[in-house]
């Protein structure tokens, strides 16, 4: 698990940029949600990390497909806690924000903080295993890579 942290740096950068990006451009540049959110999407960030971490640590640090699967997980893992985090501290400071519009939360209307608590708790399940997903395939995909010299 060091391991895993300790090559995630770049990642949890990558995380922070992406977060507080989204945070900017929802609350200080009043950016609509339909407008930006695929522009500077967590999930979609996250997604192609495990994809190309795993790829990556095959090829050039050995890893095996546990492995490989393992550290994409743990991506993902991060990433739906920073989701959730973002969003209780939302409601926590009553403002409308990327993280509790009603689209995010897969919903038509404004829902509560329970609602949206409960819809994002099924994130840090789902993340993790979609995550899992794409680094079998990345890891599979780091065949094609060079081999070390």
């Amino acid at each position: 698990m060091a391991e895993h942290l300790k090559l995630s740096r770049l990642y949890v950068l990558l995380l922070v940029i992406v977060t507080l990006g989204r945070w900017y451009l929802g609350n200080v540049r009043h950016v609509p949600f339909d407008r930006a959110t695929d522009k500077l999407s967590i999930v979609i960030m996250t997604l192609f990390a495990s994809l190309f971490y795993a790829a990556f640590c095959r090829r050039w640090r050995g890893f095996g497909l546990v492995q490989a699967v393992a550290l994409a997980s743990l991506l993902g893992l991060m990433a739906q806690i920073v989701i959730f985090l973002s969003t209780l501290m939302s409601y926590a400071l009553g403002v409308q924000s990327y993280f509790n519009h009603p689209m995010a939360l897969n919903s038509e209307t404004p829902l509560s903080l329970a609602q949206a608590l409960g819809r994002r708790a099924g994130g840090l399940v789902a993340g993790p295993v979609t995550n899992a997903v794409m680094g079998a395939i990345g890891w599979v995909m780091g065949a094609l890579l060079p081999e070390p010299r």
